[in-house]
């Protein structure tokens, strides 16, 4: 099975103009982003292992998960983590119709402001990485369209936790946007790679920052 791990550029030519793929690359700056939580366990592990080396990050949540576990969310929060909107359902752009969609983001918009007394997030990352273009127009509007240039495949089953580790560290440079997910499908290759991955570039002299 073919896996990307590093962000074609051809990818990111092709869908030039809406989306960010990573930040600015002139200091040694990485941009941590877990996707598809806050869920009890899984998230509150994570949130201890960016207070170990100091890191921030940005949580790209299912407004369901934020509705149903909002203690840990406020968790999030009280580190100095960013809030960010993945839709509220985990919706697929491609297999959904365009209002029934920016109804989605919406949701999970309300949930969020529910959270944030100062104004939710104005990040959006679609689940998946799947928006059609009309979708992306109108969400542009009003969200930053977060992307990636590496995605760690924690998810896969099938994936070894040490070449998750391995790859992700390869595929990583100044500016990286990275994907992890806190997720029970993604949490025994994320709990073996997200330590050794802080611990490794933090060594390097790195910092981890919010989007």
């Amino acid at each position: 099975m073919i896996r990307f791990y590093k962000t074609p550029w051809l990818l990111k030519k092709c869908m030039a103009g809406h989306y960010t793929w990573h930040r600015d690359g002139q200091a040694k700056k990485l941009y941590l982003t877990f996707d598809d939580g806050p869920i009890p366990d899984v998230t509150p592990w994570v949130l201890e292992q960016l207070n170990t080396y100091q890191a921030k990050a940005t949580f790209f949540c299912v407004g369901d998960n934020l509705a149903k576990h909002p203690e840990v969310a406020r968790q999030v929060l009280a580190r100095g983590h960013v809030l960010a909107n993945h839709t509220f359902n985990h919706l697929k752009g491609w297999q959904t119709a365009l209002p029934d969609y920016l109804q989605n983001v919406e949701r999970c918009r309300q949930e969020l402001e529910r959270l944030q007394a100062q104004g939710a997030s104005r990040l959006f990352r679609p689940p998946y990485g799947r928006i059609t273009r009309q979708q992306a127009l109108q969400l542009c509007k009003e969200y930053e369209l977060i992307m990636w240039d590496v995605l760690t495949n924690d998810y896969d089953s099938s994936l070894a936790p040490e070449k998750c580790l391995q790859q992700s560290i390869k595929h990583t440079q100044s500016g990286s946007i990275i994907v992890f997910h806190d997720s029970l499908k993604a949490q025994r290759n994320m709990m073996y790679a997200l330590p050794r991955f802080l611990e490794h570039f933090t060594g390097l002299g790195y910092r981890f920052e919010t989007l």
